[in-house]
């Protein structure tokens, strides 16, 4: 449990000062009414599961993807951010994060949910990150949940701006050809540098060379995301030069 959780923090980003809230927050029910196999601290004696915890990174999720959201998109009407915060806090995006985290492999479960799949379960796991997102911010406040939640629950801006219904992203790689023919460069070429995570939700890493002088690497749900993140960190480059 201990090499776990080790493990657990680093994929958080966050070392915690008190570990029993994050012992607490990997803990469903089935098994903490099985047993408790660890002494309470002060701020995690009142119950040994993660309810109580879940209840907490619910509201916490919800304050932070709205903060996130308003900050953002300074013209979206009310109707299209609670469109984007109603994706980014609902169970099926939440089990996608929580499987990017590989949270699943950490949780503590009672004999009949673990023999019953209880690891892969999606109310299980939504649970379960809205839990840890309440660890994280109960141990360190605001700032290593809003990195958290960046990392594994905020896509990029663009794709949000598209599912909000403010038309198509931009098509960064088209640009990038563009740019390069305008200043005589070369064509811009793209490499598959990485592949990271579960073949549920792999992240992929692409990088773009123009010549010998501008390059970039960028990260993605997909090959096609990498690839247009990485156009647009080196077409930022071409305009600033």
């Amino acid at each position: 449990m201990t090499a776990n959780l080790d493990e657990l923090e680093q994929a958080l980003g966050h070392r915690f000062s008190d570990r029993a809230l994050l012992r607490r927050a990997v803990t469903h029910s089935s098994s903490a009414n099985e047993t408790v196999s660890w002494p309470a601290s002060s701020s995690a004696s009142s119950g040994a599961d993660n309810e109580r915890l879940e209840f907490l990174g619910d509201a916490i999720l919800g304050w932070l993807v709205s903060e996130w959201l308003f900050s953002r998109f300074h013209d979206f009407s009310e109707g299209r951010l609670s469109l984007l915060k109603n994706h980014l806090v609902s169970a099926a995006h939440l089990l996608a994060a929580a499987h990017r985290l590989n949270l699943g492999v950490y949780l503590q479960l009672g004999r009949g949910e673990e023999t019953g799949g209880g690891r892969g379960k999606q109310r299980i796991l939504a649970n379960a990150f809205e839990a840890v997102l309440a660890a994280v911010y109960l141990d360190g406040g605001a700032e290593p949940t809003r990195r958290l939640l960046a990392r594994y629950v905020m896509p990029p801006d663009e794709e949000l701006a598209q599912l909000a219904g403010a038309g198509p992203p931009h098509d960064f790689r088209a640009e990038l050809e563009r740019l390069a023919r305008e200043r005589n460069l070369p064509r811009p070429l793209y490499f598959m540098v990485g592949e990271n995570g579960p073949g549920h939700a792999r992240t992929f890493t692409v990088e773009v060379k123009v010549g010998k002088e501008f390059s970039a690497a960028g990260e993605g749900s997909s090959k096609k995301a990498a690839s247009h993140a990485a156009a647009r960190k080196v077409c930022e480059l071409l305009r600033g030069a």
